[in-house]
């Protein structure tokens, strides 16, 4: 008889893989904002190769003015206040998530606290904008940081649901495979001896 599919998934795999998802996503994000305040470092200390590289490379998102980003060592981070609240913001309520929902949830909040989120960094480059107030580093900084740490909240459950549908699909595979050449299905087949008129 056929094994059915929940038997052919490993149990181990199904419960670590959201953990494993999410190690890998914070040493990811670790490793973005260690190179955003390692570039201010590496051009203190004239590494011109490794600094060059870190800015061009965040250079691409961020415009990084240096009147709007903060400071290290006389040279300024490799992203903007706002950006650097953004990524500062999803790196730490990154390390919190597991403490604040369970690793295995694929459930999205409403998209409304996204957008809510989205509001006090609207609000702060609007009255800026206008010239109705000029925004500082602090504003810039916690608008993003508020921002980064709902968008987290929104990729996990993704991540989370990607990696146990590529589970999922292996394991069908795999018990298709196996239900086709097991010796049940093989000794269950009509033979050809039974029917004389079907010989050739």
């Amino acid at each position: 008889m056929p094994l059915s599919i929940a038997e052919y998934i490993p149990q181990t795999t199904k419960t670590r893989r959201p953990l494993l998802v999410w190690i890998i996503s914070v040493f990811i994000a670790l490793t973005f904002v260690a190179a955003i305040v390692g570039a201010p470092i590496a051009a203190a200390n004239h590494y011109d190769s490794l600094a060059p590289t870190l800015y061009h490379a965040f250079g691409t998102l961020c415009h990084q003015l240096p009147d709007r980003s903060y400071f290290v060592d006389g040279h300024k981070l490799a992203v903007c206040a706002r950006c650097s609240g953004l990524y500062g913001g999803f790196t730490l309520l990154l390390l919190l998530y597991p403490l604040i929902r369970q690793l295995r949830s694929t459930l999205l909040p409403p998209p409304k606290w996204l957008f809510l989120a989205a509001i006090p960094m609207l609000i702060d480059f609007s009255l800026t904008f206008f010239g109705i107030w000029e925004n500082t580093h602090s504003s810039r900084f916690f608008t993003g940081l508020l921002l980064g740490g709902v968008t987290v909240f929104y990729v996990m459950p993704g991540l989370v649901e990607l990696s146990l549908r590529i589970n999922k699909t292996n394991s069908v595979t795999q018990s298709s495979k196996l239900t086709l050449t097991s010796p049940d299905a093989i000794a269950a087949a009509p033979s050809d001896y039974s029917a004389p008129e079907r010989r050739i």
